[in-house]
């Protein structure tokens, strides 16, 4: 059974919430973590793809933030990003 989770966790990383559906995206490496990041010219979601081990959330969190403007040419506003280092949104100001 746990191969299938991990199989379904998987699937979903790659595909963004409906609310991104049509946004440009790109698979992105930082720091030796890969993730997608899909953006309009208004919001942005990023995911992280693999594990994370306990101790390593807040670093990822971190260059989650720092890979997004790198990507979308857009500085992100950092007052309303919501999400965890698995997963976060919030608007650019392109």
């Amino acid at each position: 059974m746990r191969p299938l989770a991990l199989l379904l966790l998987t699937a979903c990383a790659a595909s963004p919430t409906p609310s991104m559906q049509g946004a440009q995206s790109q698979t992105a490496t930082l720091n030796g973590r890969d993730y997608t990041v899909w953006w309009t010219t208004a919001d942005f979601e990023i995911v992280r793809h693999g594990w994370a081990n306990p101790g390593q959330h807040r670093q990822i969190r971190a260059d989650m933030l720092t890979l997004v403007p790198q990507v979308t040419g857009c500085p992100i506003l950092d007052s309303a990003v919501t999400g965890d280092s698995g997963e976060i949104h919030g608007p650019l100001t392109c």
